[in-house]
């Protein structure tokens, strides 16, 4: 043996003291339960429909009434040329607008509206079918659809059912809009009656909202049934409507599906971090695959994550079961979803707007006991091995997902170095990434090894954009790093004084040698962002450029109510009557962050619910407004509601670096709670 080796072979001798490692595992020792299964629930309809989640297109979401022919015929042919059909993706459906306004009055049908549809629906959809697809429709359980421009089909379901059988349609979403009051399941049951008696088989989505439990009875009435109300383009409305859904596990199955609503991926309210969670969420809870967004102006970046085929495999698994939720304390959580192969599926989501580091392990996960296991990253397509911790180190609203196997064959993967980057948060509230021209922040890179074998001479690096000052703070290496320990360094990074306001990456690499796998390396991303200076003097806050916002619907809106999910639809401010020309519009719950670099004196706002709320829903509209500066709270409006006047909020920001605008939700839900911040005066030194 070379004397040079002989350090290296000691210390490798004190880091494995396991079988060893190039060869398999042996039989399994005495393991835990396995991760249970849901109880039992509702057996599905008898016909064999549904066996996995539906896969496909719909296009309210991003189009809602716009739509025609052109379209649809554009979408069949975008799933064949894109991928997305050999992805799994097969139905094209058509959501509301597509009839005319009055039913055939000889025959009492549905007839295709005759300027967006003028070809008709059975030669839409024979077009469908023509590309190996399937063909999808909509109306309501009620007397109009929601949209009000076309008829329901309460009272008429028979001659609906058949119509649509006739027209070749195999999958009907069915909606609950102007439902005169009747019962909920004589509705749905009727029409379920109906095209069973077509004798077509037709995948039947039960839209009713959740407002009758559906998941206690929708097995036996239809494949699949909406758990919550409708989705809208923004992260407050993903987190909420998964949180509805998450607890219904156990009624999820083969032919039986829980439905938080179609996907919004791609539509442009949120990040693709956050369309990345919403995909990996919406695929672990087994939740059918709608795509929402106009596949004719989509992304790579879009389709990138609608086509990853390893995420819709968990998805598509046939055992057919949703994750259960393990634990999600702090917003941090751990989904494990058990696959027919005897792999589980693990989600680690981060609610939280901090990077936070989540973990799990074998163990909770009910796998049985091995020397090691292995963990597909379904994300970054890579597969590593681990004594049994799965972790992540994750960015504000990012969701990693694996494949955890205990097949044995563990050790033909290397290990895993669970590798995070990590910026303090600035204050309470304020995320760590806000990083203003010349001032110096620390970041901090942490490797931990969670293989079974060592990582040898493990190596850490930070880049940062061109210019900016980096300065490494502790030794960035270490021979080598045996199971369950870490390296960490830290770096203070400082962007160049006048640097504009700007997003720029920050990247974390770790390099290492691993034993029968040669050189590995792993990276870990941070995006920063350097805010803008508030202006000097008197300013209409309306017209200063925030640092960080969080809003709970929709943009936040300069000038105007918060309005809906996208940007320029709200109204004027109102707040109990009176009107306000400036301010802004936001909506339960909301941060909104400003620096102010120590120069600003005091914030005066009128505050209140905005009028812009829906009359017959008297009982929604309660918020709390306060005024933070740093980490410290200035000014709060108490509990608000829609009936209370504006009430005005004066607060002193004199040193503070930072402002910060919060919006709580009241003791109801968050329906309606516009909060507006009417006439909002930032008084600053020059």
């Amino acid at each position: 043996m070379r004397p040079r080796l002989r350090p290296l072979i000691a210390l490798l001798g004190l880091a494995m003291t396991w079988t060893p490692f190039l060869a398999p595992a042996g039989t399994a020792t005495a393991a835990p339960a396995p991760a249970p299964r849901p109880a039992s629930a509702p057996a599905a309809l008898p016909d064999g429909l549904a066996l996995t989640p539906p896969m496909g297109f719909n296009n309210w979401n991003s189009t809602g009434c716009a739509i025609d022919e052109k379209m649809i015929r554009d979408i069949a042919n975008l799933f064949v040329s894109t991928g997305l059909k050999d992805a799994g993706y097969e139905y094209v459906n058509v959501d509301d607008c597509w009839a005319a306004k009055e039913r055939d009055p000889l025959t009492g049908r549905l007839t295709h509206h005759p300027t967006r549809f003028p070809s008709g629906i059975k030669a839409l959809a024979d077009y469908v079918h023509s590309k190996g697809l399937k063909f999808g429709i909509y109306t309501s359980a009620g007397t109009e659809t929601c949209a009000r421009t076309m008829p329901g089909s309460l009272d008429h379901e028979e001659v609906d059912a058949r119509t649509f059988a006739e027209w070749g349609v195999d999958y009907l979403k069915y909606d609950n809009c102007h439902n005169q009051g009747r019962p909920a399941l004589e509705r749905y049951t009727k029409m379920r009656d109906a095209l069973r008696a077509t004798g077509r088989p037709i995948v039947y989505s039960i839209c009713e909202w959740g407002q009758n439990k559906p998941w206690e009875w929708g097995a036996g009435v239809g494949h699949l049934w909406r758990t919550t109300g409708d989705i809208t383009d923004s992260w407050q409305s993903v987190v909420n409507l998964f949180k509805q859904n998450a607890p219904l596990a156990k009624h999820a199955g083969p032919g039986r599906w829980n439905d938080p609503d179609m996907l919004e991926v791609g539509n442009g309210g949120m990040t693709d971090t956050e369309y990345r969670s919403h995909f990996s969420l919406w695929s672990v809870m087994a939740a059918p695959l709608l795509i929402g967004t106009d596949l004719r102006k989509a992304t790579p970046q879009t389709l990138e994550i609608l086509s990853n085929r390893e995420v819709i495999a968990v998805d598509q698994d046939r055992l057919g079961v949703q994750a259960k939720v393990l634990r999600s304390a702090d917003g941090h959580w751990v989904l494990a979803k058990p696959l027919e192969n005897g792999d589980v599926a693990v989600a680690l989501f981060n609610e939280t707007e901090q990077t936070a580091t989540i973990a799990t392990s074998a163990e909770e996960l009910g796998l049985e006991r091995r020397s090691g296991y292995l963990v597909r990253d379904l994300w970054k397509h890579r597969s590593t091995h681990t004594a049994g911790v799965v972790s992540a180190t994750l960015p504000a609203h990012a969701t990693a997902l694996f494949r955890v196997s205990a097949d044995g064959k563990w050790w033909q993967a290397p290990p895993d170095a669970a590798l995070g980057l990590r910026l303090p948060p600035v204050a309470e509230g304020i995320p760590g990434n806000i990083t203003p021209a010349g001032e110096e922040i620390t970041a901090t890179v942490s490797a931990t090894n969670n293989g079974r074998t060592p990582l040898i001479t493990p190596k850490l690096g930070l880049t940062a954009p061109d210019g900016w000052r980096v300065r490494q703070l502790g030794r960035p290496t270490t021979p080598v790093l045996p199971t369950g320990r870490a390296l960490t360094v830290k770096w203070r990074i400082t962007p160049p004084p006048g640097t504009p306001p700007s997003s720029a990456p920050l990247s974390a690499r770790l390099d290492f040698r691993a034993v029968g796998h040669g050189r590995v390396t792993a990276t870990a991303n941070e995006t920063v962002n350097v805010p803008a200076t508030v202006p000097a003097g008197v300013t209409d806050l309306s017209r200063a450029d925030w640092a960080w916002a969080s809003n709970g619907y929709g943009p936040v809106e300069r000038d105007s109510s918060n309005g809906g999910a996208r940007g320029g639809d709200g109204r004027k401010i109102t707040i109990n009557g009176v009107t306000y020309d400036k301010g802004l519009g936001t909506h339960a719950p909301v941060q909104l962050v400003y620096y102010l670099a120590g120069k600003c004196t005091q914030l005066a706002t009128d505050v209140g619910v905005d009028d812009e709320r829906d009359p017959r829903e008297p009982e929604q509209g309660t918020v709390t407004a306060e005024i933070w500066a740093d980490g410290t709270k200035r000014a709060d409006s108490g509990l608000r509601t829609w009936q209370d006047p504006a009430v005005s909020l004066k607060a002193d920001l004199t040193g503070a670096r930072y402002l910060r605008l919060v919006g709580t939700i009241g003791p109801d839900t968050n329906r309606y709670d516009r909060i507006d911040w009417a006439a909002p005066v930032l008084t600053c030194r020059g």
